[in-house]
């Protein structure tokens, strides 16, 4: 299968059919849902994909013609695409943020058999592209943090020195505009989740992992 060729394999109402038994958990950036997605994948006895760890094998089965943008990215220097461009040029351009790609992620869970149930979660799951795979609108959900709970969390993993942002020639410069990029891609996923009739919750730093945890079970029904 080609990818971006699933739409070739059912029409939307078939497709639907066939992730029925898939739970999606998009969002920004910091948010929890690698955590929420492995403590429900857990609990549950469900399979866990996460889209992290699957982009670099996605990024080789692109083609040029397929994802302009994320081969331009490729070809750029730490600097060009982390110092040099406005976090507006970044969000607007960044492959991820504008789908490219997610057909593999469907064709990846397509591939995967229906038992035990899978959970995907990454903020590559935009709501535009998830929502015409929901079988249940329930089935899905974003997770939108506030500036001071993704502050937080980034803060709790980052190490002097450490992540790719030490690469560049302005460490501190990469790290604002990266942190404005992503605040500004949480606001497009509210936005659009809004318009979509999808589900979000609000991540803030009052809210425990346990309870983000139960919220998002109750929003799944479960």
């Amino acid at each position: 299968m080609r990818p971006g060729q699933y739409e070739d394999v059912a029409d939307a109402t078939e497709l639907a059919a066939r992730l029925r038994h898939v739970f999606w958990i998009g969002g920004g950036s910091g948010a929890g849902k690698s955590t929420i997605a492995r403590r429900l994948a857990d609990r549950y006895g469900w399979r866990l994909y996460a889209t992290d760890d699957v982009m670099r094998d996605h990024a080789g089965r692109a083609t040029p013609e397929e994802a302009p943008l994320l081969h331009r990215f490729i070809a750029m220097d730490m600097d060009e695409r982390w110092v040099n461009r406005s976090p507006e040029v970044m969000l607007e351009t960044f492959h991820w943020f504008r789908g490219e790609g997610f057909g593999l992620i469907v064709e990846d869970l397509l591939r995967l058999p229906s038992e035990p149930r899978v959970i995907v979660e990454g903020f590559r799951l935009l709501p535009r592209l998830v929502k015409p795979l929901l079988d249940a609108p329930r089935h899905a959900v974003w997770l939108l943090p506030t500036p001071d709970f993704r502050q937080t969390a980034f803060r709790s993993r980052s190490v002097p020195g450490e992540g790719f942002v030490w690469r560049t020639s302005d460490p501190a410069r990469a790290g604002r505009n990266l942190a404005e990029r992503d605040r500004m891609f949480t606001t497009c996923l509210e936005e659009e989740a809004e318009r979509l009739r999808l589900q979000t919750i609000q991540v803030d730093t009052a809210m425990t992992e346990d309870e983000l945890t139960e919220r998002v079970t109750r929003a799944f029904g479960l």
